[in-house]
């Protein structure tokens, strides 16, 4: 009864090799307001670049009530699993009283749900681009491109952390995307190259 799954990085980093699963309980939008069961690791996940690896989450609850949750990574068949016994379970004026809030507090959950995905995608943006002007910067970049670039993921960050709404947030965040966007068109140009160094016509024309 209003058994629900989120899947929480323990990084977003590159090379991540291991995630946290935190199974909860409700029907609110954001973790903190919903009943803790139980958290399990899921360890042993082969280095990708951010974002890569697919993870699956299934639950069971067999006839005794005895919740079953397994984490599986769809790569490299890696899993985890763990085993919550029924004192997971609510009675219905408890399960109403869930309701009766979600549906209250509806319009700010949603709102701060939203807030906190932009927070989160706008410290991945910061976090990759820095990672990219440390490594490319000086040879892609020019000191004014590279301070403007350095001004824009500052103020991204300023407003990360003081704005209270999403909407401004998300508009920041695109700003920085279309500031960045030759940087990045530079980066790739740059690999490609890299990339065919060495190689004959026929090569690049049979690839």
């Amino acid at each position: 009864n209003l058994i629900g799954m989120g899947v929480l990085p323990l990084q977003f980093k590159d090379g991540q090799t291991a995630m946290a699963i935190h199974i909860l309980q409700g029907e609110r939008e954001l973790a903190s307001d919903c009943r803790s069961l139980a958290r399990f690791d899921l360890r042993g996940i082969p280095p990708m670049v951010a974002g890569a690896a697919k993870i699956r989450v299934a639950y069971q609850v067999d006839a005794d009530g005895l919740l079953s949750v397994s984490a599986r990574e769809l790569t490299s068949n890696v899993e985890s699993r763990i085993e919550v016994k029924p004192s997971y379970g609510l009675g219905e004026e408890e399960i109403t009283n869930m309701l009766q809030d979600s549906f209250s507090n509806a319009r700010e959950d949603m709102q701060a749900r939203a807030l906190r995905e932009q927070q989160v995608e706008a410290d991945r943006m910061i976090e990759d681009l820095l990672a990219a002007i440390y490594k490319d910067g000086d040879a892609l970049l020019d000191s004014e491109e590279r301070r403007c670039l350095k001004v824009a993921i500052e103020e991204l960050r300023e407003l990360r952390e003081t704005t209270k709404e999403h909407r401004p947030l998300a508009r920041q965040i695109e700003s920085v995307a279309k500031a960045s966007e030759e940087f990045a068109a530079r980066r790739m140009d740059a690999s490609i190259r890299s990339a065919l160094a060495g190689q004959t016509l026929d090569e690049i024309d049979k690839g």
